[in-house]
């Protein structure tokens, strides 16, 4: 009987979000066992560790950090005492993919640690890269990737709400209840102006273009604002002139409640980012600019009523987080009208029910 199950996951909230079908199918699999995520420390305030938002939903039941970037052979040591000492039965790997050497150096490590099975690695190039779908010129998504290294486990049911469930609690429910006590308003929209790196950031000068349109077209909505702190002020001036109330939980309540947040809404408008794939895993559409860091679908939100707005330059999937050369052509290709006829779009398919 399996006793003991390691889950190895890296990143910060998108990253979670995407691997929610992976972690739900792990404990449909080993049901009984004590499940520990192995997960880097993540030093950038902005980010939102893994296990912050997986914390109360039973999908794992303790976690066991290290340095991110671990280089120091005692640290090293440390570790590897640490998981041996705990003998898991299984590892099970959710990194993201890498070069197959970075791979077979994480395998040889969990062997060193005392870990008999390792499932999920992606040890052949195929696991490791993201499919081309020929027909919709896109990459497959993260998600999907992880399903086909998860599948000597069984199906991550991708298209199964219940794969993509958080397990809110109670408090995570009051929270949001009183922060729109009063509002005065019946619907609300998400907006997030979160870019965690420089080239997904679209600019203020767009942002108010969209968001004057959105203000005259659904003027008796309110506005959420959601992410980190240090958002809020900038979040807050763009969306002074909005003629509803605004509600400015930048900072104000956990990830978790952020994400109920947003499921009462009718729309997400943002970047993308973290509150992106929340507005998507509680079945929210998200209207959402992107930059060409990466390939066009690789990091899209799951689902059909989504509308991601890409613009594939020649220098797609750069991997840069700053763009000089070419000043960000990618995203800044994307005009606001763009993103105006997305929301229009949206906000009629919600209304006949789709």
């Amino acid at each position: 009987m399996t006793e003991r199950v390691l889950i190895y996951r890296l990143g910060s909230l998108g990253d979670t979000i995407v691997a929610l079908p992976a972690f739900h199918l792990i404990r449909r699999v080993f049901p009984e066992a004590e499940r520990r995520l192995l997960t880097a420390a993540i030093p950038d305030s902005r980010a939102v560790p893994v296990a912050d938002m997986l914390a109360g939903t039973g999908l794992v039941h303790s976690t066991l950090l290290y340095p991110l970037g671990l280089r120091n052979p005692v640290a090293l040591w440390r570790l590897l005492r640490s998981i041996r000492a705990w003998r898991p039965d299984v590892l099970v790997y959710l990194a993201e993919p890498r070069g197959s050497g970075a791979v077979w150096r994480d395998i040889l490590f969990f062997w060193l640690c005392g870990v008999a099975r390792i499932v999920g690695a992606p040890t052949t190039d195929d696991l490791r890269t993201h499919r081309l779908d020929v027909s919709r010129d896109l990459w497959e998504s993260e998600a999907s990737r992880l399903g086909r290294c998860m599948a000597p486990l069984g199906d991550v049911a991708l298209d199964d709400a219940a794969s993509w469930d958080l397990h809110f609690n109670d408090d995570e429910r009051r929270q949001v209840d009183k922060a729109f006590a009063g509002a005065g308003a019946r619907d609300f929209i998400a907006f997030s102006i979160g870019a965690k790196i420089e080239i997904k950031d679209w600019g203020d000068d767009n942002w108010r273009l969209v968001l004057a349109h959105m203000a005259r077209r659904w003027p008796d909505y309110g506005l959420i604002l959601v992410g980190a702190a240090s958002e809020a002020a900038r979040a807050g001036a763009l969306a002074a002139p909005w003629p509803g109330p605004v509600i400015n939980l930048c900072g104000r309540m956990s990830p978790r409640a952020s994400a109920v947040a947003i499921g009462r809404t009718r729309m997400f408008v943002g970047h993308d980012t973290g509150p992106m794939h929340m507005a998507a895993a509680v079945g929210v559409p998200a209207v959402a600019v992107f930059a060409g860091h990466a390939k066009p679908g690789v990091w899209f939100p799951h689902g059909a009523r989504h509308r991601p707005i890409y613009h594939r330059t020649p220098c797609f999937n750069c991997g840069l987080d700053v763009c000089i050369q070419f000043r960000k052509q990618c995203i800044m290709s994307i005009g606001p009208d763009e993103v105006i006829a997305a929301c229009e779009d949206v906000m009629a398919a919600a209304a006949l029910g789709r």
